[in-house]
Parts: C-alpha cells; structure tokens; sequence
C-alpha cells in the first residue's frame, strides 16, 4: 500500500511525501499508455495534470513534453538512472480549463518498487513553428507569448519523495499553480513562467458547493485553507459551481473572494476520506454583500533590485485563527504588488454538514485589518501589519530582503 505524508509548497520547489527505497531501471513510456513490461518487483507511476486559478489571464498555455524522475536529488540531467514520461505529441494545454477537480492524464510509466526524490518537468520551447508553445492571454488582452526559464530544455527540477511499491498504482497529479507561476515585467508587457507546482496523490476527497450566478466569473477564488495557508484553490464555473480535489483529509476553512464583496469563510470543513463534502448554502449559492475596497501596495526588493518573491494579504477573524484573502508574485521587473480587498466586515459560517444550511455572521473587529506576508525563493518571509484600510485608500508597505 502507498503511505503518504504531507506535503510543503516552497517558491518554485515542490515537496510530495511518502515512503521506502530502492535503484530504477530507465525506460520510456508515451503519454495516454504504458510502454514496457514491468519487472516483478516493478510498480506503477501513473501522472495527471490540473491547475489552480490564473490571476488576471483568461488562458494560459503551457506545452509539456516529458516528465522524468530520478531516485537521486542531486542527479543531473545527464546521468544515468532517469525514467521518462514522453508525451508524443508534446502536450499543449490551456491550464484554466483544469480547475474544478478537471484533470487530464499524462501517462504513465513502470518503475522499479522505490523511492524517488526528484522530477523533472520538460517544457516545449518557443519558437520556430511553435512561437506560442507557451503562452498567456492576459484578461481583454491578446495572446503574447511565455519567457521560459533557461532550464526548459533539461527540465524545471522538482524536489519530489514517492513511494512506488511493487505491483501496485502510485496515483499522483502535477498541481500546477498558474497564479503562481506567471509574473508580469513591469509596463514591457512580457511576462515570465517559473512554475509552481505541488505533486499530490490523486485522492477521491475534496469540497464541492456553490456561490450564486453573479459571482461565477474568473476573478472569484474559492480556496480550501489550513492555518492561513493555501492548500487548494479554483474559480467556479459559469453557473456558480465549484469543486475543490484531490484533498487530503482533514479540517479546512473554506474562503471566498469575490471583486467588490465581502469575503466569505466557512470554519472547520471537515474531509473524509474517498468523501467529497457538500457544502449547503440554502437555495441559492453563496452570495456575500457588496463591500468598498482598499488596497495594500509596495515593493519587494533586495536593496534597490527586485526580488523573485510573493506576497499575501490575510485577516485575522476573532474566533483566533486567520485567512489568506489575496495572493499572488511581484512585478518581476519592478518588485511592485497591489492588492484591493473589501473593508466591509468578512462573513463568518461554522461548518455544519449538509442538509443543514449556513449560518453566516459578520465578524465587525476583523473588518478592513489585514496583514502581509513576503516571502523569496530562499523561503525567508517577512511580516506586516496588521492595518486598517480605508474605502478609497492606500497603505504602501515595502519590503526589504538581505
């Protein structure tokens, strides 16, 4: 059986979990099959891909042409040892159509029973008959193509721990965080991809509900919470729906940010396992007051340079525990961010399992009080705040790094 711990996000390095040991035999599988005949001591990597919420794109394309994986974490691209995922045709895939628990399948591959600490994720490249291999669609813009990191052609490195047993399925799926992962270059209307993607089992578990018509646009976010941190997002779609997996069991604030409203926070989700919770919100879905807004501005930068860094912006409710309402990666040109959050009082809701409906409540002292967290690719973080916005306002904080 497959023993899963729990994973950590840090900037563009992922970690996975899991558990075991052993050397790998390198083969080649083509996406969408199995290529090879598998040892006796030989298991399953099976690979699907899905994607968070895009913050201010209405595409973002991504062309993938193979996943390697390697037992060692220092391994170079070069080495010996490495198995190959190869997508044949390379893989172009709009990432926004992979929200709401949508995934499509990569492949997958045998590997000698193991464990496996690093991946490499092979991008298409640029150019040729391929200008637009990787590219984005800012909302009400055109299509403009991706600056790819330099280590595309050897592969973005991935810091993984999988465990894959003996004649068994290691069932995991590439979370790739567009809102992450997509940074603007100041006013050269360029724009940079540095992944962000976490690997997860593939799990049957997660969250499902609605918000109400009005709100089922892109810029709405729903996001799965633990501690203030982020452990799954999406957008609903066009009626309202939205659903959250794979989730790992466990207890989640649910929160949702809408332009222009208040936020809206259920406590104490609960997720069992192979169970995807229903959220009752009554007749209709979710649908939290209009409310101003004001906006917490600055820089990130490491002297006078920016820095490759993100910032969120969370509110600290009165029951002791805290959200994450806004986030996102600074102005790779400029180290800028701005964020413009509702200082209307969030809605606060005790989970309560279905059929029973919601029971929301202003939470007044937690209204317009935010705080922000920087954090750099070393995974240093500084802290702010908290302050009180006003309608209208702007508070700038800048950040400064060693």
């Amino acid at each position: 059986m497959l023993k899963f711990l729990p994973f950590l996000r840090r900037g563009a390095t992922l970690v996975a979990a899991g558990v075991a040991a052993l050397t790998l035999a390198t083969v080649s599988a083509c996406g969408g099959g199995d290529s090879g005949t598998p040892s006796s001591n030989a298991g399953t990597l099976q690979l699907s891909l899905t994607d968070a919420p895009a913050c201010g794109f209405d595409k973002v394309y991504v062309t993938l042409q193979k996943v390697r994986i390697h037992q060692s974490s220092s391994a170079t691209d070069t080495d010996a040892g490495w198995t190959e995922l190869t997508l044949n045709p390379a893989l172009r895939v709009d990432l926004l159509t992979l929200r709401n628990g949508v995934l499509t399948t990569l492949g997958s591959t045998p590997l000698a029973a193991g464990h496996y600490t690093q991946m490499r994720l092979v991008l298409g490249s640029n150019g040729g008959s391929t200008p637009l291999a990787n590219s984005v669609v800012p909302t009400g813009g055109t299509e403009v193509a991706l600056t790819t990191p330099s280590a595309t052609q050897a592969g973005v490195k991935l810091n993984v721990d999988i465990t894959v047993n003996a004649n068994e399925l290691a069932d995991f799926v590439l979370d790739f965080d567009a809102c992450k992962s997509i940074v603007s270059a100041g006013n050269s209307g360029q724009y940079l991809l540095k992944p962000v993607v976490a690997v997860i089992p593939r799990l049957v578990s997660g969250v499902r509900g609605s918000v109400d018509a009005s709100l089922a646009t892109g810029a709405t976010v729903v996001t799965l919470e633990q501690g203030g941190t982020i452990v799954k997002s999406t957008s609903p779609d066009s009626t309202g729906m939205y659903l959250l997996q794979p989730v790992a069991p466990g207890s989640y604030d649910l929160v949702v940010s809408a332009p222009g409203r208040a936020t809206a926070v259920v406590t104490g989700v609960s997720v069992a396992s192979g169970v995807v919770t229903t959220l009752s919100t009554g007749a209709s879905g979710l649908n939290p007051p209009a409310s101003a807004g004001g906006t917490l501005a600055g820089t990130v930068l490491t002297g006078s340079v920016p820095v490759d860094a993100g910032v969120r912006v969370t509110q600290a409710l009165s029951m002791g525990r805290s959200v994450t309402v806004a986030r996102g990666s600074v102005d790779a040109s400029t180290g800028a961010y701005a964020y413009l959050v509702p200082i209307g009082a969030p809605l606060v809701a005790p989970y309560v399992a279905a059929p029973s409906v919601l029971s929301f409540v202003p939470d007044t002292a937690a209204a317009a009080r935010y705080s922000l967290a920087a954090s750099n690719a070393a995974g240093a973080v500084k802290n702010a705040g908290p302050f009180t916005l006003t309608a209208g306002g702007t508070l700038t904080t800048h950040f400064i790094f060693p």
